[in-house]
């Protein structure tokens, strides 16, 4: 991860972490316009669609946490539910890659936001009838994490059929500010409905919400599109993207540090919530504002992203470093204000190396293989999670929120600085500390080479 002028000259089995490109990148651009993408009408519509189903989203994922703890009174149970949710992706996940790349990515994508919006209403259903118990809760969230399944990946890989391969970057980005654009809101709007009139109106426009995306797959042109070819059917496909990630390692490592980074330290449902609950008593409109202010900084953190021309992967161990020592530090902050202060940089950083990971891996792959690679990239991000749910739902009721949040922080930050010396040894790289005025102080530089023998 070379900020030398030589760096690129250097032998090494791995690009330069730190030059624009990465194999399988479009041409360096110029730093663009941060919306440049929806000037493409198709992803406009896409995008559209998608703030008003993730705001339903957001609206149902705290209020679904919130009444699992209202329910249960347990951290553990939260944890559980969380499990349930992506369990899917860790057994199947692969499996949803290979469907992707084999069908047409729009209809599939109306069957799955479909399914989506009938999980809503049914969860909505028994809520509003009272007759909402736990395991209800627990049975939607599997079932929703049926659909992801097949839905992310055909979602990831559907925006390069959208906007093309120069706008890859800027469109990830994009869904991600939208995401998390929709994350200010919907607990928000969640807050009001269940204080005003109780958690079942909230799962009901979670349910609603859905309508809009399949509309705006409706009006797309689709003769605009740009159709990769699909893999027809056939024996070990899912074996054949394995072993495509196996020989490219500027997917494999990304892909490995977004594993431990969803493991370990995106279990923000427990953490939050348990904060909220049991260290600073502040009820559910508490853990709605701490999930707003880590939206804040996650909006922040893909607006940024959307700016840059190109995916780094120096900035994305340099901001899963930071991660997880943010998180260490919000983990023992003496007072509330502090603990507030912390979160929208959390936010910030979480969400640049989500984008970073996310967008280098797509821009590295061979658009017929991008589904596959785009399924185990998102089976690893969050089916890491009915392992670290449970685990961390367990420590915080067992040893306290403090201690767990810190193991989870402390794990990310390790993992990220291990992968970044493997990436920079792999890249014929050394670290370089200098401290005099004037000079940058640290920094990976190509290692010198061996002088011949005599």
């Amino acid at each position: 991860m070379s900020t030398g002028p030589g760096a690129d000259s250097a032998p090494a089995p791995l690009p330069d972490p730190d030059q624009p490109g990465i194999p399988g990148d479009p041409a360096p651009t110029r730093r663009g316009s941060m919306f440049s993408s929806l000037k493409i009408r198709n992803y406009r519509l896409f995008a559209s669609g998608a703030v008003v189903s993730n705001t339903g989203t957001w609206m149902a994922r705290i209020t679904q946490d919130w009444l699992v703890l209202s329910l249960t009174g347990s951290s553990a149970a939260v944890g559980v539910t969380t499990a349930m949710q992506f369990l899917p992706m860790l057994l199947f996940g692969l499996y949803g890659g290979v469907i992707a790349d084999r069908f047409p990515k729009r209809r599939l994508l109306f069957m799955t936001q479909g399914a989506m919006g009938l999980g809503g209403l049914f969860l909505a259903v028994m809520t509003l009838s009272g007759n909402v118990e736990v395991w209800h809760v627990y049975i939607t969230a599997f079932f929703t994490g049926l659909v992801t399944v097949v839905d992310n990946p055909t979602r990831q890989s559907f925006v390069s059929e959208m906007v093309g391969p120069e706008q890859v970057r800027n469109a990830v980005s994009l869904n991600s500010a939208n995401f998390q654009s929709a994350r200010l809101l919907g607990p928000a709007v969640a807050g009001v409905l269940t204080a005003a009139v109780g958690p079942g109106w909230a799962f009901l426009a979670n349910g609603l919400s859905f309508i809009a995306p399949l509309t705006g797959l409706m009006l797309m042109r689709t003769a605009e599109l740009h159709h990769t070819p699909r893999t027809p059917r056939g024996k070990g496909q899912l074996r054949e993207g394995l072993q495509y990630v196996s020989k490219h390692p500027e997917l494999i490592w990304p892909i490995v540090l977004v594993g431990f980074v969803g493991t370990f330290g995106f279990n923000f449902p427990i953490w939050l919530s348990a904060f909220a609950d049991d260290v600073y008593h502040g009820g559910s409109g508490m853990y709605g504002m701490f999930n707003t202010l880590m939206a804040v900084g996650s909006v922040v953190g893909a607006l940024l992203a959307a700016r840059r021309a190109t995916s780094r992967l120096r900035v994305l161990v340099g901001a899963a470093v930071l991660f997880g020592v943010l998180q260490v530090a919000a983990a023992f902050a003496p007072s509330l204000w502090l603990f507030v202060l912390l979160l929208v940089p959390i936010g910030i950083v979480g969400l640049t190396t989500n984008v970073t990971a996310n967008s280098s891996v797509q821009m590295g792959t061979d658009p017929e293989m991008r589904g596959r690679v785009m399924s185990l990239f998102m089976m690893v991000f969050v089916g890491g999670t009915p392992l670290g749910g449970p685990l961390f739902g367990w420590l915080t009721d067992a040893y306290g929120v403090r201690l767990s949040f810190a193991v989870g922080g402390l794990v990310c930050a390790l993992a990220a600085l291990a992968i970044g010396l493997i990436l920079a040894r792999a890249a014929n790289l050394r670290l370089k500390v200098d401290l005099r005025r004037g000079r940058q102080h640290v920094q990976f530089v190509p290692r010198e080479e061996l002088a011949p023998a005599a």
